[in-house]
């Protein structure tokens, strides 16, 4: 299981971010192996899609040295999405992963 996360993979949510984390170059999914990925039914405002929580990878050691900080942290949001998604399977795998990479991309440090 990448990025730290247990799974039920008879969920199709759950097999979504799966198949988005599988995407990854394999130097990106060794790198996003330390990002907690969690799955929440709704975020704290309603709005969100997703969320990260940490610092960019690029300056983790530099600013906090090794051990200094607590990990990063991802949450996709089941509720909205599962509802944006309306049914379709196959657009609720196009929009976890979006929101996925969208939120990994926090941990990058891409804009």
């Amino acid at each position: 299981m990448d990025a730290g996360r247990e799974s039920d993979l008879d969920d199709p949510f759950e097999a979504a971010i799966d198949e988005a984390l599988n995407s990854l170059p394999a130097d990106l999914r060794a790198e996003v192996g330390n990002v907690a990925i969690l799955v929440e039914d709704e975020p704290p405002d309603g709005r969100l899609l997703g969320m990260y929580s940490g610092a960019p990878r690029a300056v983790r050691g530099i600013i906090f040295g090794p051990g200094g900080m607590l990990p990063a942290k991802v949450c996709i949001f089941r509720g909205p999405i599962t509802r944006l998604a309306a049914g379709d399977p196959e657009r609720l795998r196009r929009e976890v992963r979006h929101v996925v990479l969208r939120e990994l991309a926090h941990y990058f440090a891409v804009k």
